[in-house]
Formats: C-alpha cells, sequence, structure tokens
C-alpha cells in the first residue's frame, strides 16, 4: 500500500510554468509524428538507399529516435511507446541489411559511439521492460561471458577497442588505413603523433603511418578507458534481473580500472595492453589509446565513460567509493584550467560552444584541458558540466557542490543565461539550472521551457527544408540533426534530473511519476510538475492539475528506479472554503493556506488532485535504500518485471 494525499489548495491563476510545460507536450506530440512522417518507413526504418562503407554510422541511425521513450516516460502520449518499439525494431533489420549488425548488435565498433546507439534501447527497456529484458540479458551477456570472446576475466579487461557480437572484428578499420577524413585531422589532429612519420611533410592518409599500421598495431588491440560505457549495458541488465553475475561484472571492472587509476596518482589512464600492462602498447604512456586522452577527444569521450562506469558501479555495489574512478581526473583538468576568451583557445570543438557560449565567446572564463600527449596538456574548452552534475546529483555531498560552486566562480559568464540551442547530447543547459536549483533564477522554468519552444520550432523548420532529401551516407546526421523532441527541460523540471549522460548513461532522477489511472509511467493529461529543490532532506515538488473539470491522480516515485525511499512529506494544505466568498461577492478571497505531515516510509506516493488544484510536496527522502529496479507501483500490470 501507498499513501494517498489528496490536494486541496485552489489552482487560481495557473503558474506559467506549468502552461508551458503542457503546451510543449502538445508541441512534441505533434513533431514526433510529423517527424516519423517525413522521414521513416512504414516498419520504422529511415528512409536510405544508400549503403555504410565503414564501420561508422549505425549510432547515426538509432540517435533520431534515442529520446523518444524518454519522452513518453516523461508523459508523453501513449502511443509513443509503441512508436519508438516500432523505429528500434525497424532501424535494427535495416542496420543488420546493411552489415553493420549481428544479431541485433553491433558487431564491433567503439563504445563512444556504441553508448549513443544504446541510449534508444536502455529507454525502451525503462518503458517495457518485460518486452525487452531477454535482448537486454543476450547484449550483456556478450560481455559478462567471456566465451564470447569480448572479455579477459584474468585481466579484468575487454580485449579489444572496437568489440561487440562479431569476433572476428579486429582492429579498428577494414582495408589499409583508418577512414581519416581531411576536416577531421584539421579539428583533431592524428593519433600517434610522437611515432616517426613518413617523410618531412605529412603523407596522404592512405599512406601516413599513424592511420596504417602503426594504428592497428599499437591502439587496435588491448582495452581502453571508453570501454567502462559498457557498464550501462550490465546495470541494465542488472536491475532488470537482479543476478549478482551482473553487479558482480561491474564491481570487478570498475575495480580493475581503479586500481591501474590509484597506481599512478588517481587520474584515470586510458590504455591496457593484452597483457593487462597499461601502456603496453604505446612505449610506457598512460594515455595515447583509442578514444583516449590524445585522440581524438579526449576528456570528452574518457569523462563521459568513466563518469558512467562510476555511477553503474556505486548503484550495483552501494559503494560511492566507485565516484573516485572520475573525481580525481575531473580535479586534474581543472587545476590545469587557465581564464581566456573560447575564441583564443586551441579548442577542436568549435562548432560545438560557438552555438552554447553565443556572444561569450570573447567573455574570459575558465577553460580547462581536454586532451594529453607528450606535450602536456592541450585542447581547452569551458567545463563540460555533465560530469560534474551527475556527481553532485548522484552523491548530494557538500564536496561535490562545492566543486560546482567554484566553477561558477571562475565562470566569466553568467550562469543565468539560457540560450536555445540543442547540442548533440540534448542537454547543455546545467549551468542556469543549477543556478535555479541554487534560489537564484525563479524566472529560469518560463524560460528553458521558451527554450525548449524554439529547439523543436527550428527543427521543424529543417525538416521541412530536407524532407524528401535522398540522404547520401556523407550526410547520415541529418536525421539527429532534424529530430524534434527534446527534453532536457523536461528532464530537469519534472524529474529534478541532469539530462542522461550520451554516450551509453542510464537516467538519473530524483523523482518520476506514474497516471495512477491510465495505470503508465509520466505525467498525467493536464498535470505539470515542477522540482525546484533536489536536497534529499527537502526536495520540493509543485503539482497542478490545470483541467477544470477532470479529476487526476499521479503517483510519485522516489528515484529513476525506485531506488529511493520518501520517509515523509510535509505538503500545502487548504481546509477553508471562505476564500469562496459569499453569493454576491464579486470576487474571492485569498485562501488560507496552512501545512500537514504524512508519513510514507515507501518509494511511491499518490497524490489526488480534483480540479483546478494544486500542492507544493516538501519530499524528506533517504537515498539509494534498496537496489534500482524496474518495478513500477502497479506491479506487474504496467511492464514491471517485478512487483
Amino acid at each position: 500500500m501507498r499513501p494517498v494525499i489528496t490536494a486541496s489548495v485552489p489552482l487560481l491563476e495557473p503558474p506559467g510554468w506549468a502552461t508551458a510545460q503542457r503546451a510543449l507536450f502538445d508541441l512534441l506530440d505533434d513533431a514526433w509524428r510529423r517527424f516519423a512522417t517525413d522521414f521513416t518507413e512504414g516498419d520504422g526504418r529511415l528512409r536510405y538507399r544508400g549503403r555504410l562503407s565503414s564501420r561508422d554510422g549505425a549510432d547515426d541511425f538509432y540517435e533520431a529516435f534515442f529520446n523518444w521513450p524518454q519522452l513518453y516516460l516523461l508523459g508523453g502520449h501513449s502511443d509513443l511507446l509503441t512508436a519508438s518499439e516500432r523505429h528500434w525494431e525497424g532501424v535494427t533489420r535495416q542496420l543488420t541489411e546493411l552489415g553493420m549488425l549481428q544479431d541485433e548488435f553491433e558487431r564491433g565498433y567503439d563504445w563512444f559511439h556504441q553508448g549513443e546507439r544504446m541510449l534508444l534501447f536502455y529507454f525502451l527497456c525503462m518503458a517495457a521492460p518485460e518486452r525487452f529484458a531477454r535482448r537486454a540479458r543476450r547484449f550483456a551477456e556478450l560481455y559478462v561471458d567471456p566465451g564470447y570472446g569480448n572479455y579477459d576475466p584474468a585481466h579484468r579487461m575487454i580485449r579489444r577497442p572496437h568489440n561487440g557480437s562479431d569476433p572476428r572484428r579486429e582492429g579498428l578499420f577494414d582495408g589499409d588505413a583508418y577512414p581519416w577524413l581531411p576536416q577531421e585531422a584539421r579539428m583533431y589532429g592524428f593519433p600517434l603523433e610522437w611515432t616517426p612519420e613518413a617523410g618531412s611533410d605529412t603523407p596522404p592518409p592512405a599512406r601516413d603511418p599513424r592511420l596504417g599500421e602503426e594504428m592497428r598495431r599499437r591502439m587496435g588491440a588491448g582495452d581502453t578507458a571508453v570501454n567502462l560505457a559498457v557498464t550501462g549495458l550490465v546495470l541494465n541488465a542488472w536491475i532488470l534481473t537482479g543476478e549478482d553475475r551482473y553487479r558482480d561484472w561491474i564491481a570487478t571492472y570498475v575495480g580493475a580500472w581503479r586500481e591501474r587509476a590509484a597506481a599512478r596518482g588517481g587520474v584515470l589512464p586510458d590504455n591496457v595492453a593484452p597483457d593487462g600492462t597499461v601502456g603496453g602498447l604505446l612505449e610506457g604512456r598512460w594515455y595515447g589509446g583509442h578514444y583516449g586522452w590524445s585522440w581524438p577527444h579526449g576528456w570528452y569521450s574518457v569523462g563521459h565513460a568513466a563518469i558512467i562506469a562510476a555511477l553503474a558501479g556505486a548503484a550495483a555495489t552501494g559503494d560511492d567509493s566507485c565516484l573516485d574512478l572520475v573525481r580525481p581526473a575531473l580535479d586534474e583538468i581543472i587545476a590545469q584550467g587557465k581564464v581566456m576568451a573560447f575564441m583564443d583557445s586551441d579548442s577542436s570543438l568549435r562548432s560545438k560552444w560557438t552555438v552554447q557560449l553565443g556572444e561569450d565567446v570573447v567573455t574570459p572564463t575558465l577553460h580547462v584541458p581536454f586532451r594529453h600527449a607528450d606535450r602536456g596538456w592541450f585542447d581547452y574548452n569551458p567545463m563540460l558540466m555533465a560530469v560534474p552534475m551527475a556527481l553532485w546529483h548522484h552523491s548530494a555531498s557538500a564536496a561535490d557542490r562545492e566543486r560546482l560552486e567554484r566553477l561558477r566562480s571562475a565562470s566569466g559568464y553568467d550562469w543565468r543565461t539560457v540560450r536555445p540551442f540543442r547540442s548533440k547530447e540534448e542537454a547543455g543547459h546545467e549551468e542556469p539550472w543549477f543556478a535555479f536549483l541554487s534560489g537564484d533564477d525563479p524566472s529560469y522554468p518560463e524560460r528553458i521551457l521558451a527554450a525548449a519552444q524554439a529547439q523543436v520550432r527550428h527543427r521543424l523548420a529543417r525538416m521541412e527544408r530536407f524532407r524528401g532529401t535522398d540522404v547520401p551516407e556523407a550526410d547520415i546526421h541529418l536525421w539527429q540533426q532534424s529530430n524534434p523532441v527534446v527534453t532536457e527541460a523536461l528532464v530537469q523540471l519534472t524529474w529534478g534530473a541532469p539530462q542522461v549522460v550520451y554516450n551509453g548513461g542510464l537516467q538519473q532522477a530524483r523523482v518520476r511519476y506514474y497516471d495512477a489511472t491510465a495505470v503508465r509511467p509520466g505525467l498525467p493529461p493536464s498535470v505539470a510538475a515542477l522540482v525546484s529543490r533536489i536536497d534529499p532532506e527537502a526536495t520540493v515538488v509543485d503539482v497542478v492539475n490545470l483541467d477544470p473539470r477532470a479529476p487526476r491522480s499521479v503517483i510519485v516515485q522516489a528515484g529513476a528506479f525506485a531506488e529511493h525511499t520518501i520517509r515523509a512529506v510535509h505538503h500545502t494544505v487548504c481546509e477553508d472554503p471562505a476564500w469562496i466568498g459569499d453569493l454576491y461577492d464579486y470576487g474571492h478571497g485569498r485562501p488560507a493556506v496552512t501545512s500537514a505531515t504524512t508519513r510514507a516510509d515507501a518509494p511511491w506516493l499518490q497524490v489526488d488532485l480534483p480540479p483546478s488544484t494544486r500542492i507544493r510536496l516538501t519530499l524528506q527522502l533517504d537515498l539509494r535504500t534498496r537496489p534500482p529496479s524496474y518495478r513500477t507501483p502497479f506491479g506487474g500490470r504496467d511492464h514491471g518485471v517485478t512487483s
């Protein structure tokens, strides 16, 4: 049984954030339907008649839909789940026909990209666990069972940077050289820059030893830090099944990387040779592995993989010291920071930051190095906030919050600034969200919802422009660049959470919701929610029923996976109807709002909302009091694996 509270405070003037939130849900419902009509076939696959000539590309097909089941979980239309499943299945068939998948899984590729591909699948598991549990187990077994050839239990490592369902997929490329384009070389340079070049001038890529035999030999075998994102796949299987073998694998694999980091002062290395030694193929270097510290993205790939593994280790084992897999590296790059204008930096990610910073590209602010090579730290960028925000959200510790405060103090631009960009990660507004949670910007909810509207409408215009385009292989990013579903604002405001870590993380949340009447996840129709504080001792949630005629009933869940406990809830009450006035009064009085306390001691709390009512909940949460699970408050009636 779960406690039930009935809202009694009248909704007289709907708050702007509530009406804007419901308007965004309506716009998104129209937008995803238009995308499906314009860019997909009847079986869910994307309209594409070309081929894929390299190992790259599978992620781009799935990324066009990655947040569709996430929107369903937030409260999107009920048929969005069916559509999301159809697109996953259609794209999976399509990519199998194109030779990219074997047994519905990538044949072998790096986990910077595979993690992006898996987000759609993880959200489908979250939304419909019974229908995806068998696949989730089968995919995780590719790594947990050494018989598939991906995992070396003796050295506690994944055997190669490109891994997956095809044990014959070796190295990093097919043919003689890595398919490195000239524009990519201009942005990111070359791997193995310390090896002798062929002659005094840079040879053509097809004959450059750094992209051929040297890369195959030194970078195409052994483990690499970006493989840490595999822990998201195994964590998903553990949440679905509760089987100890998945938990134990995560603990072992994360533990091995923690030991390697500790051996060099705490900062995570990026490569392990087949014999289990760090730097064994790179003449002792702790940097230089595939998608590691030196090339091509550095912290952008290493940091995301490390936080995915740190959170997976903490969730599976209950040991928050797993977060030390990522903290020392994060603090090291902050310590190496410099104050400069972005336009004066050596950033390799200029297209990302010019949009995100806007006019502040000329404002001196803290920049941190993303990459490290023989020359030391380089590739300076503003701090990516996904990692420090995910740390603080999980731990709620004073130290992790203090790091955010230091980063804010070192920033030359105003963290309250909201710009209507949409990054690849469908994130990037962590700074203004943190300012809001700190009590510094009460206007943030309405402004981020307005920015979300702008993002959707921009994507709709792009869809109109490119509808009917015969997409060439070089432009397969068109679909993800046109995906009109935006969820960051809704995740922050309703779940009290940062957007999912894009390269293969599982969703974090202070709270989630279920429609008690429809028996499904998400906010009910006409209901809006706002989390304005995520302090576990006082997580503040406002819930509003905008419907003037129909009652609604919403179940509040503690945590993304019912892993927290609601000990008690303090909530607003209006028991005196005198505010209505007498028959001949021309106006109304001010409702007398008091408070009450209800004991819960459960992961769920039901709030019944009569027409035109609102309630403020101040939840006292105990974090991580039970194993994360895909169970629901309805038991097996809503795709729950266990009751």
